[in-house]
C-alpha cells in the first residue's frame, strides 16, 4: 500500500476551504499527527468569525465524500474522529459509506473517535483522546477501473491523515454526478442522527435527482451569515434551497427587525452571482416547543429541548416559529412581486409537521425515520416535473 493523499484530495466533493494542521495529541506533551479537515465553509469568514463552534460544525463533513476513478482493489483510509456528547451520554460508532459505480455498499464503522463531553449549562468540557481510526474499503477484484465515492460521516469532525491503495494502483477524480445542487441549512440538514451519511434528507434527495450536491447544512450555526451568503453566491450552482429560521430562534441571535434585512441582504449577494438560478427557501419544520414561544432553546435534564422563560417586557420582535414562517413567506412573496420569478417557497411543515413528532425524539432533530421521511416529500417539491428547482 502506498499514499495517494494528495491525489484523493483533488477527489474531494461537497468542501469549501480546508486546513491543514497538528490534531490533538492522544497524550499530554505530546503533538498529534498532521491532518487535513474539510471545511464545509471558506476559510477567510471561517477566520474572521473565530468561533469554536462555528468551526466544529464546519468541519463535520455532512455531505463531503471522495469521487474517484480507481482500479484499486482496496483502499485505506486514516482519520481522526472528534464528536461533542452532552455529559453522560453514550457514543455511537463514526459511519462512512463506500458507493461502487452507483451502488450502495455496506455502511463501513469506526469505533476510534475522541470524545468531547461538553455541559451545555456551563460550557466545561472534558476531552477524552483517541487513536487515529483507520478504516478500509473493500472496491472489488482489479479487473478495471471504477467510479468510487466515499461518504464521510455526518455526526464527528474529521481530519484526514492518509489515504493509501495497493501498489500500482491508479486514482484520479471523477467526472461530476450532476448539475451542482447548493443547499444551506441548520442541524436540521447535517442531520446528524439519519444513521449513515447517503441517508440525509439532502444525500438521498441528491442521489436521486441525479444532483452533485454541497450540504452546507451547519448544526446551530445558520445565522445568514454574509459570508455564507457570499459562497453560495460563488459557486457554480444550477439550483439553491435554503433551510433557514430555526438556529435564529436557537440562539435568539436576531429579532424581527434584524432578521428581515438579513434575509433580504442573504438572497440579494446570493443573486449578485445567480440572477436567473432557482431559489427554493425553506422555512422551519416543526418544533412543539417553539411554535409560539420565543428562544433562546436549551435541552433539559430529560435531553428534550425546551425554549428558556423571558420576561415579558422583552416579548416584542421576538421571533417564534409561527411569526418565522410568516415573515419568510411575506418576503419571499414580496421578491416575488418584484420580479424575482424563480425564487420559491416551501413551508418546512409540509415536510416533517406536526403528525410527524414522534420522529422527533428531542424534539427538534429528525431521525432516520424522519430524515427518509423528509427527502421523499422534498424530492418532487424541488425536482420533480414541476418542481421548484428544476
Amino acid at each position: 500500500m502506498h499514499s495517494v493523499l494528495d491525489l484523493a484530495l483533488d477527489c474531494v466533493v461537497g468542501a469549501l476551504g480546508k486546513t491543514t494542521e497538528p490534531t490533538e495529541p492522544t497524550a499530554p506533551g505530546t503533538t498529534g499527527p498532521t491532518g487535513v479537515t474539510l471545511h464545509r465553509s471558506p476559510d477567510r469568514g471561517r477566520a474572521q468569525l473565530a468561533d469554536s463552534a462555528f468551526d466544529f460544525s464546519s468541519a463535520v463533513p455532512s455531505g463531503v465524500r471522495l469521487e474517484m476513478l480507481t482500479d484499486a482493489t482496496e483502499l485505506e483510509l486514516d482519520a481522526r474522529l472528534s464528536v461533542v456528547l452532552p455529559p453522560g451520554m453514550p457514543s455511537a460508532d463514526s459511519v462512512f459509506d463506500l458507493v461502487v459505480d452507483g451502488e450502495l455498499r455496506e455502511p463501513v464503522l469506526a469505533s476510534e473517535q475522541s470524545l468531547i463531553f461538553l455541559d451545555p449549562a456551563t460550557g466545561d468540557r472534558d476531552v477524552r483522546p483517541a487513536e487515529p481510526a483507520t478504516v478500509r474499503f473493500r472496491l472489488g477484484p482489479r479487473a478495471r477501473e471504477r467510479r468510487v465515492e466515499i461518504w464521510l460521516p455526518v455526526s464527528p469532525a474529521c481530519a484526514l491523515l492518509d489515504v493509501r491503495v495497493p501498489d500500482g494502483a491508479s486514482l484520479r477524480p471523477a467526472p461530476a454526478s450532476g448539475p451542482l445542487w447548493v443547499h444551506y441549512g441548520s442541524s436540521i440538514s447535517q442531520c446528524a442522527d439519519a444513521g449513515r451519511p447517503t441517508s440525509t434528507w439532502p444525500a438521498r434527495v441528491a442521489r436521486s435527482a441525479g444532483r452533485s450536491l454541497v450540504n452546507l447544512g451547519l448544526g446551530g450555526q445558520c445565522q445568514l451569515d454574509p459570508f455564507m451568503a457570499r459562497a453560495v453566491r460563488d459557486l457554480p450552482a444550477r439550483a439553491i434551497s435554503l433551510e433557514l429560521g430555526i438556529n435564529v430562534l436557537n440562539a435568539d441571535s436576531m429579532r424581527e427587525r434584524a432578521f428581515v434585512p438579513a434575509f433580504h441582504g442573504f438572497l440579494d449577494t446570493i443573486r449578485d452571482g445567480h440572477p436567473d438560478t432557482p431559489v427554493l427557501v425553506i422555512t422551519p419544520i416543526v418544533c412543539p416547543a417553539a411554535e409560539r414561544r420565543p428562544g433562546p432553546t436549551t435541552a433539559g435534564p430529560d435531553a428534550m429541548v425546551r425554549t428558556v422563560d423571558r420576561p415579558a417586557d422583552l416579548a416584542l420582535g421576538a421571533l417564534t416559529l409561527t411569526r418565522i414562517r410568516e415573515l419568510l413567506s411575506r418576503h419571499v412573496e414580496q421578491r416575488r412581486e418584484s420580479g424575482d420569478e424563480r425564487l420559491r417557497l416551501v413551508q418546512g411543515t409540509t415536510l416533517f409537521g406536526p403528525d410527524d413528532v414522534a420522529d422527533l425524539p428531542d424534539g427538534l432533530h429528525p431521525n432516520a425515520a424522519g430524515c427518509a421521511r423528509m427527502a421523499e416529500r422534498f424530492l418532487p417539491l424541488a425536482f420533480g416535473e414541476e418542481g421548484a428547482l428544476r
